[in-house]
């Protein structure tokens, strides 16, 4: 990026403070946000230039308005400067056209599932394949460069497995994603098929989960109903407990979900609605994404465990809780948890999860391939910057922010810290780690020279999907508190900080009555949570004291991607004609 002679930037760091969930929304009702104790924000947003960014839908890549943001989506534009299309796009476009059926990885899935040629299916990319081999150049053509290289398939004629999670809020997944394949799977001549379901509650209503599965299971039985094809529902549990974690938080998820779907560990069902709704009546007030694990039987028999010669699809498209139980599948030297038995089996993604990492070696249809991203360009201008989050939201800083890419661009220009998160229900720590973030970003500017910095508070989102208004209202409280410690430490650097947010949640915590607009309420007359992202906007505050009569703030309509050329305008650069106008415009255009 050129440097711009007339703005030679700040004494201290330009730093972007990501208040994860926390979104705008004029109604009162259940808004955590607006009914909370905000003093810092009250005073962001009473003398400081303010906007509101769009941040779901189209404005981050989604097939529609209609499709709520999320942390991924919405760091990806931040950091990227510029709108792609996003997993679930990139995953209906290659349905619609049939081009996710013409890969190799999935004729070799099919292959491997009908029986008919034991030596079409290849046995590189099963079960304890290593990590990075066999890396798939393109999942239109290969999805797999090594399928089919390794001769015979231990029980060739095996089931064709689907795990990922059961809605359709598009964020990581859709249940017609999963019903195309499994039409698609039965066309081309696999005869058996197991579903391993992830039940929501949490992108979709808290306790939709029958909703889904009454439905499925008809689909299902009209699939089956000829007798020479069986798809049945294997085993399930909420996405909360088992299989799903994220950023290895917690390892013993993905353990408890290995034992359900693999070594068919747990307790028995009939079908997947008696287990709910034994779960429910034993638990009471419980919400789907925490109800425990499953397994579908015929009396004492498993329906479908994964065995040897079967192959294994992880549909969801969004890849941060996609890695771990990859991993799992993938690699040989996997040492998280005891798998106890490492079925042969083919496995794939619905993408590649981590490109840098290869996670899976094998996937249906290719991520975005996001470049020039700002972390990048300011690596190659030789800014420093730092990025901070606990946990929960390290990756977003870091992976996704620097557009699906780990690591680092330059280790000498660059320091991330990770504050490792709690693993405690986040309605009983609202406050989770908040403080320590804080703390670390605070000395941090105290000590090294950065020009850039971003901090990810995730409370807002985190104890927002819990769907426990009073712990969301205190979470968004400690963030407002460990604002008011950040805007000191600006003022102290003689820098400035951009205050927003990557999408909304803590903003709407209760269920809309579609006929009345109004908050929904269950039969007891209590309000119906809500444990989803919203489609509201976010806030952009540009708190500076420092310099802040060198540029003024539009009043145009802008999104999460139109960040990108406003920091760096910030730092002095001359943004790229790619990237999407900045927010600002400098009173010194030379």
């Amino acid at each position: 990026m050129l440097k711009r002679s007339a703005f030679p930037g700040y004494k201290g760091p330009v730093l972007v403070v990501v208040m994860d969930g926390v979104g705008i929304c004029e109604r009162e009702a259940g808004n955590a946000v607006k009914n909370a104790n905000t003093p810092n924000l009250d005073y962001l947003f009473s003398y400081y230039p303010h906007v509101k960014l769009k941040a779901h839908g189209s404005a981050v890549g989604l097939p529609s308005d209609e499709d709520m943001g999320n942390s991924e989506v919405g760091h990806n534009a931040m950091g990227a400067g510029k709108v792609y299309d996003q997993g679930a796009m990139l995953v209906n476009s290659a349905i619609q056209t049939g081009r996710i059926f013409e890969s190799r990885i999935w004729n070799a899935m099919a292959a491997r599932c009908d029986g008919k040629d034991a030596g079409s299916a290849g046995a590189s990319g099963s079960g304890a394949g290593g990590a990075g081999a066999g890396v798939g150049a393109s999942a239109y053509s290969s999805g797999g460069a090594d399928v089919g290289a390794s001769g015979n398939v231990a029980g060739a004629g095996g089931a064709l497995h689907f795990i990922g999670l059961f809605s359709d809020a598009n964020v990581h997944s859709h249940i017609d994603h999963l019903k195309a394949m499994i039409e698609r799977a039965k066309a081309d001549g696999v005869k058996k098929v197991r579903v391993h379901i992830l039940l929501d509650g949490r992108d979709v209503g808290e306790t939709s989960a029958l909703e889904y599965v009454r439905p499925f299971e008809e689909f299902l039985a009209r699939l089956s109903a000829d007798g020479d094809f069986s798809a049945r529902i294997a085993s399930g549990g909420g996405r909360m407990k088992i299989t799903m974690d994220r950023y290895e938080a917690n390892w013993g998820m993905v353990e408890l979900g290995w034992k359900t779907h693999v070594l068919a560990e747990g307790k028995y069902f009939p079908d997947a609605e008696a287990a709910i709704t034994e779960y429910r009546l034993a638990a009471g007030k419980i919400i789907d994404q925490d109800l425990p694990p499953f397994v579908i039987a015929d009396g004492d028999e498993p329906v479908g465990p994964i065995r040897d010669g079967d192959a294994v699809i992880f549909y969801n498209f969004r890849g941060d809780r996609a890695i771990e139980i990859s991993k799992a599948f993938t690699y040989e030297d996997f040492d998280k948890f005891d798998r106890i038995r490492v079925p042969n089996v083919l496995y794939a993604g619905m993408l590649e999860y981590d490109g840098d990492l290869h996670i899976p070696q094998n996937y249906l249809v290719s991520p975005p391939e996001i470049k020039d991203t700002l972390g990048e360009h300011l690596c190659a201008s030789g800014v420093r910057s730092l990025a901070i989050s606990e946990t929960q939201k390290f990756g977003h800083v870091t992976y996704f922010w620097n557009g699906n890419r780990s690591g680092k661009f330059d280790e000498n220009l660059e320091k991330y810290i990770e504050v490792p998160s709690d693993i405690i229900p986040f309605e009983q720590r609202p406050w989770m780690k908040a403080a320590e973030s804080t703390d670390a970003l605070i000395r941090e500017l105290g000590e090294g020279d950065y020009a850039f910095a971003r901090i990810n508070f995730a409370n807002g989102d985190m104890v927002g999907h819990t769907g426990d208004y009073n712990a969301t209202l205190i979470a968004v409280e400690t963030v407002d508190l460990c604002l008011g410690r950040i805007l000191k430490a600006i003022d102290k650097f003689g820098g400035m900080a951009i205050i927003t947010a990557d999408h909304g949640n803590a903003d709407e915590m209760y269920e809309t009555d579609k006929k009345t607009g109004l908050p929904a309420k269950a039969r007891d007359g209590s309000y119906k949570a809500k444990t989803s992202h919203t489609l509201n906007p976010v806030p952009c505050i540009f708190y500076d004291n420092a310099r802040g009569d060198d540029y003024a703030v539009g009043d145009g309509e802008y999104g999460l991607s139109n960040l990108a050329s406003t920091i760096a305008l910030l730092l002095g650069f001359e943004p790229f004609e790619h990237w999407d106008e900045p927010i600002i415009s400098m009173k010194n255009q030379t």
